[in-house]
């Protein structure tokens, strides 16, 4: 199984960006999807995460401004990022929990990364 990121790049500060992470392979089933980001020099931080049921939750930092979203037939997760500040500038991971064929259950899997830069 793997995940794979889209629709990083550099983009103005107060624009958008809309990423994009999809789950290929065996899978049975996804439970939650997530959204981390790194900033260089800092820990990854988790930016917002969502449940196969719908239940979500974002970090309290970002509220209002991004927007987790998921389509569960396409094993695709989506992070609508609005009002971009130079701070949001950070490699953008997708982590999921994933029951995938012939494993006994969920295990923990992450894409590698895209980046998103904010300029003033």
């Amino acid at each position: 199984v793997q995940l794979v990121e889209s629709g990083g790049g550099l983009v103005q500060s107060g624009g958008s960006l809309r990423l994009s992470c999809v789950a290929s392979g065996e899978i049975v089933h996804i439970y939650a999807m997530r959204w981390y980001r790194q900033a260089p020099g800092k820990q990854r931080e988790l930016v917002a995460y969502m449940f196969s049921g719908g239940n979500i939750n974002y970090a309290d930092s970002l509220k209002g401004r991004f927007t987790i979203s998921r389509d569960n037939a396409k094993n695709t997760v989506y992070l609508q990022m609005n009002s971009l500040e130079p701070e949001d500038t950070a490699v953008y991971y997708c982590n999921a929990d994933i029951l995938a064929l012939g494993r006994p259950r969920e295990y923990d899997q992450w894409g590698q990364g895209t980046q998103v830069t904010v300029s003033s």
